[in-house]
């Protein structure tokens, strides 16, 4: 029916993994797969041999199979809607058939093909992608009878909304009507049903787990449309979405979303703070609605004390501010709340969106929050030259510890005297996702001969790319271990080298509190000049020494690391911040 094969169907599903570059080919032709009977007769024909599907299985069925049969056999592709009056007489049929699960399935899913023979479009949309928490929004409804079935409009039911009707709907023309609803206060805002609930260490916590595997987030209205044709009663329930034009896509239908009448968003998600510092920030503040707030100030939960205030304030709708704000020194660690207004009469919700062409959109809310880092660090070095990888926010990191970050591009690599860094980082797959980083092997190694400090975080070695060029001084290779395990014991293999205790301490309590996994893509078959610092694995596994591997080379260093602080750092473990401060000292040019 499709002409593809099931190769051909896979290979389609698999490639829409594109985050991880799952693209495939596709196979045609014959294939086999192999089975083996554990349980109950063997087949002899077929896999479905004594497996009984048809409607025999149902009490009284025999009645319905006939009707089924008839159906498929007259169906004319080009007059779907000649089906109709024998779909309508099967669903009269299946109403008679004793309850149960069969019963309820099947109506349901000739109540579908009704809809779809009979060429009915439904469509109610609206002109807002945002329905607003104390705002009102308009409901647009289209019904037409394309291919002129004996239909009649009965009823609508949306959000308290109960409208009866009796209007005939002629062939191919169109019944337009709105419906303007208030959203109260009350409505819940729109919200993947994953991130309804706090999330459980390591997973999401789902109350409804006949939710699991449903793509799409609950939708923000749903409407039931009543309509009769050929006699009998059908519903049809629609999601209502917000339609645009979009000049180059055309036609675009998405999710409509509840949000609350002001969101809040703070221009960083984790304050690192040490020594005698505070953290400067950002908080911006956006009305979805033409709004007063009659105490437009900035509250902190960490002390419940104002931070910012503009007296009263006047936002028209999509109005956005910035207001200033501090974090001081608190705390250890804390996660700061920030509200508009204050705390008891506020709005707290931060909107994020996740948009691709191949998905809905996505808008989710979270509490507007920073996470306050008050570490105990030491530095040394200052000047660092940072190569961008992929995804990479180890340099905001770098930038919030003190130091001074210059970002090398091809550009800034070939003509930058690269003496002036205290060390060199390549970002996470920098050597996969930059082509001609490998030109620069040996302007990098003269520069960590000479004195430089040179720092590679992990690349990879699989089917999306391969690392083409040498990396370090001395051979190794990059390997495919791993210790995802975040809570996996790691063992110290030299407590007296420098990357341990200059210019911090490092004890196993650095690695308390890490998030996701350990480390990725370890080094392997490394050249004896190289040291290894620790061993760890999963559990069940072979300790691995690959995580970090260093070498002095000349005056300088060369180390590759698979240690991910490309998670750690976002997510403010201390611990992360003050290893990584020892590699970037390991030629300890100057303190700061």
């Amino acid at each position: 029916m499709l002409g593809k094969s099931y190769g051909e169907i896979a290979a389609e599903s698999r490639s829409q993994h594109k985050s991880q570059g799952f693209g495939v080919p596709a196979s045609r032709g014959e294939s086999f797969e192999s089975f083996k009977t554990t349980g109950g007769t063997e087949p002899v024909n077929d896999l479905m041999d004594d497996v009984d599907l048809s409607w025999k299985r149902v009490y009284g069925g025999e009645t319905i199979e006939k009707k089924v049969n008839d159906l498929i056999t007259s169906f004319d592709l080009s007059h779907p809607e000649k089906s109709v009056e024998g779909l309508v007489d099967l669903y009269k049929a299946l109403h008679t058939m004793q309850d149960g699960y069969w019963k309820n399935q099947k109506l349901k899913e000739v109540n579908e093909l009704v809809g779809q023979c009979s060429g009915l479009f439904i469509d109610i949309t609206t002109a807002e992608q945002f329905a607003v928490q104390t705002d009102s929004i308009r409901i647009n409804f289209s019904v037409n009878n394309r291919l002129g079935v004996d239909a009649t409009l009965e009823k609508i039911i949306i959000n308290g909304f109960d409208s009866s009707f009796s209007q005939a709907l002629a062939k191919n023309k169109n019944l337009n009507f709105f419906k303007t609803i208030y959203v109260p206060s009350s409505k819940p805002i729109t919200q993947p049903y994953w991130l309804v609930n706090k999330m459980e260490e390591g997973s999401f916590n789902v109350n409804d787990q006949l939710a699991i595997g449903q793509p799409d987030i609950d939708p923000a209205y749903d409407a039931r449309i009543q309509i009769k044709i050929d006699g009998e009663s059908f519903v049809f329930n629609k999601r209502v979405k917000y339609k645009f034009t979009d000049p180059v896509k055309g036609e675009i239908y998405e999710p409509v979303v509840v949000t609350p009448p002001v969101t809040v968003k703070p221009s960083i998600n984790l304050a690192v703070i040490y020594g005698q510092k505070a953290a400067l920030l950002d908080v911006n503040v956006k009305a979805y609605k033409n709004i007063s707030l009659p105490d437009l100030a900035l509250y902190s939960s960490l002390t419940s004390e104002q931070m910012q205030s503009a007296g009263h304030g006047s936002f028209n709708k999509n109005q956005e501010r910035t207001f200033p704000a501090i974090i001081s020194k608190k705390e250890n660690s804390s996660i700061v709340k920030f509200y508009i207004g204050h705390p008891n009469d506020s709005y707290f919700k931060n909107k994020h969106e996740v948009k691709y062409d191949h998905i809905p959109d996505i808008n989710y809310f979270t509490d507007a929050t920073v996470k306050s880092l008050n570490l105990e660090l030491k530095t040394v070095n200052k000047k660092i030259g940072y190569i961008i990888g992929a995804g990479d926010k180890v340099p905001v990191a770098l930038d919030q510890m003190g130091y001074e970050v210059t970002l090398l591009t091809d550009k800034e690599l070939s003509r930058n005297n690269l003496q002036q860094f205290d060390a060199i980082i390549s970002g996470v797959r920098a050597y996969n996702t930059n082509e001609w980083l490998g030109k620069y092997y040996d302007k990098l190694m003269k520069y960590v001969k000479d004195g430089g400090n040179y720092i590679v975080q992990y690349n990879t070695i699989n089917f999306i790319s391969n690392v083409k060029s040498k990396i370090g001084p001395y051979d190794f290779t990059i390997g495919r271990k791993r210790v995802s395990d975040e809570h996996a014991a790691v063992k110290f293999l030299k407590p007296e080298h420098s990357v341990l205790n200059f210019p911090n301490k490092i004890t196993p309590d650095d690695f308390k509190g890490w998030v996701q996994e350990r480390s990725v893509y370890h080094a392997s078959n490394w050249d004896k000049k190289f040291e290894t610092i620790f061993s760890m694995n999963d559990p069940g596994e072979k300790p691995d020494e690959g995580s970090l591997i260093i070498a002095k080379h000349g005056k300088g260093y060369f180390t590759y690391t698979g240690l991910v602080f490309f998670r750690e750092l976002p997510a403010g473990v201390s611990g992360a911040y003050r290893l990584l401060a020892n590699i970037i000292a390991l030629n300890k040019k100057k303190a700061f």
